[in-house]
Order: C-alpha cells, then structure tokens, then sequence
C-alpha cells in the first residue's frame, strides 16, 4: 500500500497586509484537509515568499491578500518564482481582490483565485485537483 505525501502548501500575507485572521482560518482548513501547512505570517516580500517555498519544497504557492496590493505584488513575485524554479507549482491567492482583477491575476499565473468568504471546502478540493 503506498501512502501519497501530504500537499506542501506555503501560505504568506503580501506586503503590508496586516490583516491575517482569514490566513489562519484558512491554514487551518488546509491542516485538517492532510494539506503540509508553512504559514510564513505577516508582510512578506516577494523575495521571502519565493525563499520560504524553496525551504519547504512547495507543491502550491498560495497568498492571502486584503490590502489591495495583489496585483503589484503579483507582478514582482512571478519573475521571481520562475528564476528559482517555481514555475510550475500551483499559484493560489485569495482575499479582497476585486473581480475585475482576476483575469491579470489568472495571466500572472496564479490559477486559483478565490474570493473572502469562498468556501473553505472549494479552497481545499481545488488543490487537490490542481496539483503539481
């Protein structure tokens, strides 16, 4: 019988988004799914979210934004990710992101994009069917 390894999922707050209850709510639906949970905490750089999924050997990538400052960040992380070999993990973001941002966010790479309030359920199913 072989046992698949866990989901490793790093999970960071962008900039300097102090907003991190959702975070947590979500890290611990993600706990309870199998899913390996590396919770960086507040205000990462891109630099630190790139250098936390290369310590944790990430299988998904995945943000939580509420600040308004995804897409910026986004944009700085992406290159960033793709130099260390990260290109092809599974991005995930979520929080305060308008609709009209998910398109970019979608061709920046990140192909889950999910809401506040999004089913925590549908967070966990989606990774699971979508990982690397």
């Amino acid at each position: 019988m072989t046992v698949d390894k866990p989901i490793r999922v790093v999970l960071a707050k962008p900039g300097l988004d102090g907003h991190d209850q959702g975070a947590k709510v979500v890290a611990r639906a993600m706990l309870d799914a199998g899913f390996d949970v590396h919770y960086t905490g507040l205000r990462q750089t891109p630099q630190q979210v790139v250098d936390a999924a290369l310590r944790a050997d990430a299988d998904v990538i995945a943000l939580s934004s509420m600040a308004g400052s995804h897409l910026p960040f986004c944009t700085r992380l992406k290159p960033l990710l793709e130099a260390a070999g990260l290109g092809g993990r599974l991005w995930v973001i979520g929080g305060n992101l308008p609709k009209q941002d998910h398109d970019s966010l979608r061709a920046l790479g990140f192909k889950g994009v999910f809401q506040s309030g999004s089913r925590l359920d549908d967070i966990c199913d989606f990774i699971k069917a979508n990982r690397p």
